[in-house]
């Protein structure tokens, strides 16, 4: 016989549904969850599932970039602000951007990689951003030293930052020494720093890594005209690890660091009981989600 005093799953507490479902994945919070019962759709649909969004992966593979604005609107909304990381990929509309800033109090982790926002737009909000401890920028090619400068003035618990660029959009690039140098006199409580295939030399380098004397970590894998004496930087800087300029494994992944671990949280508010009763975020959620094109790869899986 059942013990009388066990709860049924329905019954936990919203916090702790949330928590259990940042375990599944992605897929599964999308599509199953929210069909399970009314109280598991309330929970999806709350805060309680937002205090990290990671739609990094779902955003690659957009082929409308206005679905990414639509879907982070809508995902942000339910947080009601209170998400302390986001990731997304492929961020086109500085008016996107803005609504990120606008909402985010509690954020600290934030990773915009492949994005088209421009530098005056993130120099304009960088105060908004001021929780931030750690930002990748990775392949944002319109960010600058004005962006940069400003980040470093108003972040001032920033410890991770990743700039890595691909080398054929940094061919005919002239040095980097301006952002090299917002990076050395403003961000000095850094301690991770990503900059591979950036245009640096090694004057640049050496102004990043004797003023930002808590790194621990620099990526300088593609930078080919650093020339560091690794002697000396041993012996100057005994607790600093520094990879590349050679580039060892062409197929190794930049490893993006934070400091926390990532979870995927995602949403659907399909009704469990009656398809016809729809309310208009759960219109919208399956154009996102389903409008992937014929050809798409990572298309979900059928609901149960």
């Amino acid at each position: 016989m059942e013990s009388a005093d066990k709860r049924g799953w329905d019954e936990l507490l919203p916090e702790v549904l949330g928590l259990i479902f940042s375990n599944l994945s992605l897929e599964d919070v999308l599509t199953v969850v929210p069909r399970v019962c009314k109280s598991w759709h309330k929970v999806v649909k709350g805060p309680y599932c937002w205090q990290i969004i990671d739609i990094e992966e779902w955003s690659d593979h957009q082929s409308h970039l206005n679905r990414i604005d639509r879907m982070l609107r809508l995902l942000i909304t339910r947080s009601n602000g209170s998400f302390r990381k986001l990731s997304v990929s492929r961020l086109h509309y500085d008016h996107t951007f803005s609504f990120i800033a606008d909402n985010s109090r509690s954020l600290q982790i934030l990773r915009l990689t492949r994005s088209k926002i421009s530098d005056s737009i993130v120099e304009q909000l960088a105060d908004r951003l001021s929780g931030l401890t750690f930002l990748d920028l990775s392949f944002c090619d319109k960010i600058g030293s004005r962006a940069l400068e400003a980040i470093g003035k108003h972040c001032k618990s920033l410890v991770g930052l990743c700039l890595n660029m691909h080398p054929l959009d940094m061919w005919d690039k002239p040095l980097q020494k301006d952002e090299a140098h917002a990076i050395a006199t403003t961000m000095t409580k850094l301690k991770h720093l990503e900059l591979t295939c950036f245009c640096l030399d090694t004057t640049s380098v050496l102004e990043i890594i004797c003023n930002c004397r808590n790194l621990e970590f620099i990526d300088l894998r593609g930078c080919w005209d650093v020339k560091l004496d690794s002697k000396w930087v041993k012996d100057k800087f005994s607790k600093l690890m520094v990879l590349g300029p050679q580039v060892v494994d062409h197929s190794e992944k930049h490893c993006c660091w934070e400091s926390e671990d990532s979870s995927y949280y995602s949403d659907s508010v399909y009704d469990y009981e009656s398809w016809d009763e729809f309310d208009d975020d759960g219109r919208l959620e399956i154009i996102l989600y389903e409008g992937q094109g014929e050809d798409s790869a990572h298309d979900w899986p059928s609901s149960p």
